[in-house]
This record gives structure tokens, C-alpha cells and sequence, in this order.
């Protein structure tokens, strides 16, 4: 084929006969050569006419060519490449494949340098962009969402300041299609940029990224610079890159970044030109850019890409299927277009078929891989370039039990310090693994928790991961427990005892609050591992602990899960008398929390029997005023109004401060009883009483509880009050009420003594002070977004 040139065959008909010569397919070819597959299938279909005289070179090696074969290549090469010419020219060719290398940047090794003697680089004209050189790949066609950011970068490419190129940073976790945006953006800027839009690959998760001379070599060839001027050195050809861009209206797609040093000389000095950078990491050296973070999918916006991709009708028939199916892809992009080309491959799969198939998460992340698209392969990569303290970390987030978490928390379950761990997080959230859910907490996209549970079985041992478990289980159970025992009766609220690390416990009241109200997952879940170790003892002593605090979250539903763990555990002990104390725990959860009435009183019955046997009289008496309150709820008054009065009988008995606050309790609930069955008169002498006595504890013991009881008996008075249309009375009440919730920062636990004083201030004619009051209550209960907050009332002591 030595005379083919001169015949007229093009350089893709001579490649190709060449290769079926040799026997070899594309496949083997490209693997031989170190050519990739597609770009070699881009020169044998005649997209690519000219690639580089080094790539056709180690074609010809590969495929084993004599000298005059290899010269006929080389000059069909040769005859295919654009001239120098300074005509103007068309500032890109058609498009290419997303994310493919040009042919010519396709040959593997980096470039090498010139030896020292090659002639320096002449001055050259601003040439036009060559047609095909590193043109942009095409636009995605169902490209969906990200109407905000593209505004705001429409908004800064606006703004045009030849002192300061624009340099816009498109930064987030694998999987957010920051490609896709950057191309995206690129082609709508078209119009805008008439002297060319270029795209370059980075390479930057590679092994061995795309060096910045290397770039800037395919840049200036791109540019229309003959191979001989192109300067040796990397500042050389940097330089030589600004002084071509200065006065040109162009786009720079450098997709997939490593890191500052591979971006900076890239960037133009001056001039209108507009840089769109890409990077799974977030770059924070970079100076002067803007930086546009991509997050997940709105879950209409994740439907609405669906639709694009499958077909409307066919996603419009099963929504709740396709919200299902979005909600199971994590909103991501990747998995997103991945569920959606899977079902265009199977026609007759239902959308619901697929969910149920990705339902399992053991299996997830194997069904979300279709061809050449795959989740678990862009975690990898982010993955495999982390340090390995900062792997661990990662894999250890995995056993985390909340949505998000703190540092200090993320610390216990990997084994080290505080001041490492948050390190390591930090570099997680550079790496795009691990995103900031606010300032202080940290969070895990479902996906890449997912991959890290993977990375956890495969990197560390069954033995290993269990000790991590047990481990972090009991620093969080001992945390817990400080935190908890801050309200019992004896604490002032300021002790900060039995904490493993007092140099990040809590340090207030409010913070122990805020702590167990925020950790709750994480503590929870310590408990069943720790039971399931059968460390019971912690479990009970844990749940002990929580006792006082939870009649300040009456709302929820895991005190139910954490006293039946505290009861088996007493059990398991063979503690009768812990199981009498956790039972009537129990019984007050399902009255009070869960609203479980009958089954409350049936506990209740069984801590009376326990407490009887045990001849424990403390005991007694709050059975029974659980199981009061069990009646009362029933509209059982007569029967509650005695077990109440029992109740103090048995109180009365002992002499501590527990009996003290259960006779408060008892009176209470009687005065309760008497405004709900119409005797409101009554119920106010009787609350009244129980006010004197709340009031005389917080003189004798100063505390948060104290003040909590005092503050929620006067509001009960109120309301007695309000029954009696006592709206002067009532408001005095309310107010007494707030002044003892003030006195222990509880705005949240005031919302809705506010509403009711806002109700008696009404009534009495004083509308607008009402209105103040109730903007109040309502901006407080807006604000309260604290995780796990689910409050429904208001908590009452016993009750």
C-alpha cells in the first residue's frame, strides 16, 4: 500500500486496511498502541484526518509497518492536519463525543520536552482557533435543571472587567454533572465568544494527571501555533498562552481539574476571554475565581430529567414510582441518567420493577451501571486518591447513625482524635465525598455512604468494624449520660461529670439539650448495640440517666424504644428493682409520649405489683400516678382522683426529693382531673397548693427542674383560670409561667403558654398586645429546626 497516498486514500481507509492486515481489532489495536479506542475510531471513520505524527507512529510500530508503509501513513497524516493559515476560519468544528480526547491528544505519554538547543519560540500574531482542535463536545439534548447557577454565571460573565478575566469554578461531590453544566454553559456562550470555544480534559483523577505544560502545549496547537514555535518551558508557553488570549472573545472548558497548581497557568492574565474550570475538589488555593457548587437534584427537578430521558408518558404514568426511584438515586445525576438509559434499554420494564430492584441496598450500586456509566467507578476514583487516615474516616462515617453528624462524633467511631477527624472531614469536603449540612455537622450523599459501607467490609475486618461499633458505642453512651443526669433534681445543671471528653462535652444546660436532642440517632443506636453485646448494664444505666431529661421532649416517640431496651436489659440482669424503676418508666412513656392509654395502665399495673413485691414505696407511688394519668386520659376520674390520692399515700412515706416532686406530680394530676370533669373552682384551689409547693422546691433546690415544674404548674393554673373565665387571673399565671421558662432558656418550651396568654390578653381587649405575643410564639416555633425535633405539646413533669 506503499503508493496508496498518491491514489487519493485518506488517511482513515489506510489506517483501517492496515489494521485488518495485521489481523488486530480497534480493541487491540488501541490496548497495543496506547491509543485510546475511541479516538482511534474517530480516525477510522474519518472524524479525526490528521492526528500527530508520535500517535501515527506508534500505530505504525504496533501494527508493524516497513519504512515505506509507515512514511505513506505518516504523509496521509500529514495531508490531513489544517495549515497555519491566518484566513479566518470556523471556531470549532462539529461536535465530538462528550468527554473523549481529541486524537491527537489520545497517544498516551506526555509530551516531551524539546532538547535545549530547539530554536526559541517567534512572536506571533493572534491566530484563529483551528477547526477541530480541542473542540467543545456536543451538548447533552436533555440537559435539565440548573436554571440558578446558569443565571448566576450568566450573570458574572456579564460582567466584563479586561483587568480580570472571568474565571468561573463549578466544584461538587463525583456525579453532579459538572461536565455536562461546563459544556452546558460553553455552548450557550457561543454567540458571545465568536473567537472560539475549546474544552481540554484534565485528567484529574488519573493516575497521572494531564501535566499543565502538556495542556498548554494542545492549547497554543489549538490556537493555530506551528509545533516548532511552541516554547519548552511551562511558564514560556504560559506566557505565550496569555499574551494570544488577551484580545480574543473566547471559552475555556479545563474540565476536570487535579488541583491549583494544574489550573493557574491555564488562566488568562487580562482580556474578555471567560475560563470554566471544573474540579471534584474544591480548589481553595485557587485566587480570584468564581465558584459555582453544584448540590443534588430538587426532587421535581430529578422527576423532570426522568421524563427526558425515558419519555413523559412513560414516567407520567407511575409518579409515585419515579419519586421513588428518584428519592432511591439520591437525586444524583449520574444515577439519575443511569435508571433512565436503563429503562429507554428495556422497554417493557416497568418504572416500579426498577425501584423495587434498587430497593435493596446491597444491590444498589450494582444496578446503577449501564455501558460505559457507572456511580461506583466515580466514587473510586475520588476514593483511591485520599490519605489513608482520611479512607478511614470515610469508611467510618458509614456506621454513623443520623442523616448528618459532628466531628467529635464522627471521631469516636473512627478511633482518633477530634482535631484529626475534623482534618480528615475537611478533606473529605474538598474531595466532594462528604458535604457540610451547616457549619458545624457534616453529612453523606445516600450513595456515597453507601459506597463507603462497601469500602468499610472490604477494607477492614468483621472484628474490626464490631470493635469501632462497641467502641463508639460506649463513649456515646457515657456522653449521653453525662449530658442526661444534668437534670436530675440533685444537679444544678452545670456539672459536666462522667463525660469522656470534657474538652468537647457540652458545656451548658442548653448544650446538653441541644446535644441529645441533635445526637438522639447516634445514642439510640448505641443502645441496641450495646445491648445486643449484651452490655446491659450501660444500656439501663444509660436509659437511667434520660429519665428527667425526657419530660422535656414529651413528643418522642423513642423514649418508647429507649425504656423497653432499659426493661429487657433489667431483665436480662435479673435487677428487679431496675426493672420496676424501667417499667414504670415504660408505663409513663406509653401515657404521656405515645398516647398508648390502655396499654400504659397495664404497665403501670405490673410496676405496682413489682414495686409491692419488692416492698419499694417510692416506686409505688409512681406506679400509680402513671396509672392515674392512664385513667384520667380515659375520662376515668373518679378512678384517677384515687389513684392519685394513693399515690401520695405512698409518697408520703419516704423522705427524699424524688417523693418530694411525686407528691407535686399527684397534685397535679388531681387538679386536672377536677377542671376536666367541669369542677373548675376546685381544680384551682388544689393547683394552687401544688404551685406553693413547686415554688418552696426551687427555694430549697435550685434547679432547672424546679423551675421546670414551677413554671408548668402555673401555667396549668392558668388554664384552670381560663375555665373559669378568670382572664385577668389567667394572664397573672402565664406570666409567672414564663418567668420561670426564661429562667432556664427555654423560649421553645414557651410557645405555648404564649398562645394561651395571647388568647386572655384578646379577651380582654388588649388585640394588638395579643398580636405581639403571638408573632412572638409563632416565630419561635418557625425557628426550632433543630434535627429531631418532633414537639406536639407541652411537657409536664409526671403527668
Amino acid at each position: 500500500m506503499s503508493d496508496a497516498v498518491a491514489g487519493g486514500m485518506e488517511f482513515s481507509g489506510l489506517l483501517a486496511g492496515y489494521r485488518v492486515r495485521a489481523g488486530l481489532t480497534q480493541e487491540e489495536l488501541a490496548e497495543r498502541s496506547g491509543v485510546s479506542l475511541r479516538a482511534l475510531g474517530d480516525m477510522e471513520r474519518g472524524r479525526t484526518r490528521g492526528p500527530q505524527r508520535r500517535t501515527v507512529q506508534a500505530l505504525a510500530a504496533t501494527l508493524g509497518l516497513d519504512a515505506a508503509d509507515t512514511l505513506a501513513l505518516e504523509r496521509a497524516a500529514q495531508s490531513g492536519r489544517p495549515r497555519g493559515t491566518r484566513a479566518t476560519v470556523p471556531a470549532q468544528a462539529g461536535p465530538k463525543t462528550p468527554k473523549a480526547a481529541e486524537a491527537d491528544q489520545a497517544s498516551a505519554p506526555a509530551e516531551p520536552a524539546p532538547a535545549e538547543s530547539a530554536p526559541a519560540a517567534p512572536a506571533l500574531a493572534p491566530a484563529p482557533v483551528l477547526p477541530g482542535a480541542l473542540a467543545l463536545p456536543r451538548d447533552i439534548a436533555d440537559f435539565t435543571a440548573r436554571e440558578d447557577v446558569l443565571a448566576r454565571l450568566d450573570e458574572l460573565v456579564r460582567e466584563d472587567d479586561p483587568a480580570h478575566p472571568r474565571v468561573l469554578l463549578v466544584s461538587g461531590q463525583p456525579g453532579l454533572g459538572k461536565t455536562a453544566f461546563a459544556l452546558h454553559a460553553a455552548h450557550s456562550l457561543a454567540d458571545r465568544f465568536p473567537d472560539g470555544q475549546l474544552s481540554l480534559d484534565l485528567a484529574g483523577m488519573a493516575p497521572t494527571p494531564l501535566a499543565a505544560r502538556d495542556a498548554l502545549g494542545q492549547v497554543l496547537r489549538a490556537l493555530g501555533v506551528e509545533d516548532g514555535a511552541v516554547p519548552a518551558g511551562t511558564e514560556e508557553r504560559a506566557g505565550l498562552f496569555r499574551a494570544l488570549v488577551r484580545e480574543r472573545r473566547l471559552v475555556l472548558v479545563l474540565d476536570n481539574a487535579a488541583d491549583e497548581a494544574q489550573v493557574r497557568p491555564l488562566l488568562p492574565g487580562s482580556g474578555p476571554a471567560v475560563t470554566i474550570v471544573t474540579s471534584r475538589n474544591a480548589l481553595p488555593g485557587l485566587e480570584s475565581v468564581h465558584r459555582l457548587r453544584l448540590d443534588a437534584l430538587a426532587p421535581t427537578e430529578a422527576a423532570a430529567l426522568l421524563a427526558r430521558i425515558a419519555g413523559r408518558k412513560r414516567i407520567a404514568a407511575e409518579p409515585d414510582a419515579v419519586a421513588e426511584l428518584a428519592r432511591l438515586c439520591g437525586y444524583l445525576p449520574l444515577a439519575l441518567r443511569i435508571a433512565g438509559q436503563r429503562l429507554v434499554a428495556r422497554e417493557q420494564l416497568p418504572v416500579s420493577r426498577l425501584v423495587r430492584q434498587l430497593a435493596a441496598e446491597e444491590n444498589r450500586l450494582d444496578l446503577l451501571e449501564t455501558g460505559d456509566l457507572a456511580v461506583r467507578p466515580a466514587f473510586a476514583l475520588s476514593y483511591r486518591r485520599l490519605p489513608a487516615e482520611s479512607q478511614l474516616v470515610l469508611r467510618r462515617c458509614a456506621l454513623t447513625a443520623g442523616p448528618d453528624f459532628t466531628a467529635p462524633v464522627a471521631a469516636m467511631y473512627a478511633g482518633l482524635s477530634t482535631v484529626r477527624t475534623e482534618r480528615c472531614l475537611e478533606e473529605l469536603a474538598d474531595a466532594g465525598l462528604v458535604q457540610l449540612a451547616t457549619p458545624e455537622r457534616y453529612r453523606l450523599h445516600d450513595l456515597v455512604r453507601l459506597y463507603a459501607g462497601e469500602r468499610l467490609a472490604a477494607d477492614e475486618s468483621p472484628e474490626e468494624v464490631r470493635a469501632a461499633e462497641l467502641a463508639a458505642a460506649g463513649l456515646l453512651l457515657a456522653r449521653a449520660s453525662a449530658a442526661g443526669l444534668r437534670f436530675v433534681p440533685d444537679s444544678t445543671g452545670e456539672e459536666v461529670l462522667g463525660d469522656p471528653d470534657p474538652a468537647t462535652a457540652p458545656v451548658t444546660t442548653a448544650d446538653a439539650t441541644r446535644w441529645l436532642e441533635e445526637e438522639h440517632p447516634e445514642w439510640l443506636a448505641a443502645m441496641y448495640r450495646a445491648a445486643g453485646a449484651g452490655r446491659h448494664r450501660e444500656v439501663v444505666d444509660t436509659a437511667e440517666a434520660m429519665h428527667w431529661f425526657s419530660d422535656r421532649l414529651l413528643s418522642w416517640d423513642i423514649w418508647g424504644e429507649v425504656f423497653q431496651l432499659s426493661v429487657d436489659s433489667a431483665r436480662a440482669l435479673g435487677d428487679r428493682h431496675a426493672e420496676t424503676v424501667h417499667v414504670n418508666y415504660l408505663a409513663w412513656t406509653n401515657v404521656t409520649c405515645l398516647h398508648r392509654y390502655q396499654r400504659g395502665i397495664e404497665l403501670a399495673g405490673e410496676g405496682l405489683e413489682l414495686a409491692r413485691e419488692l416492698g419499694d414505696r417510692e416506686q409505688e407511688g409512681w406506679a400509680l400516678t402513671y396509672l392515674g394519668s392512664g385513667l384520667r386520659r380515659l375520662h376515668r376520674y373518679q378512678e384517677a382522683t384515687d389513684s392519685y390520692r394513693r399515690a401520695a399515700e405512698a409518697f408520703a412515706s419516704v423522705d427524699n426529693r424524688a417523693a418530694r416532686i411525686g407528691r407535686l406530680v399527684t397534685l397535679r394530676g388531681a387538679a386536672t382531673c377536677l377542671r376536666e370533669s367541669g369542677r373548675a373552682e376546685e381544680a384551682v384551689e388544689s393547683r394552687r397548693l401544688a404551685l406553693a409547693g413547686a415554688l418552696e422546691l426551687v427555694e430549697r433546690w435550685e434547679s432547672p427542674l424546679m423551675h421546670f415544674l414551677s413554671a408548668m404548674t402555673a401555667y396549668e393554673l392558668g388554664l384552670d383560670r381560663a375555665a373559669l373565665k378568670q382572664w385577668p387571673a389567667a394572664e397573672k399565671a402565664y406570666r409567672q409561667a414564663l418567668t420561670h421558662y426564661e429562667a432556664i432558656g427555654r423560649p421553645d418550651s414557651m410557645t405555648k403558654t404564649l398562645t394561651e396568654l395571647g388568647t386572655a390578653l384578646i379577651e380582654q381587649g388588649r388585640a394588638d398586645e395579643a398580636r405581639e405575643l403571638l408573632t412572638e410564639a409563632l416565630t419561635d416555633l418557625s425557628a426550632d429546626g433543630r434535627p429531631g425535633r418532633r414537639r406536639t405539646g407541652t411537657a409536664a413533669v409526671g403527668g
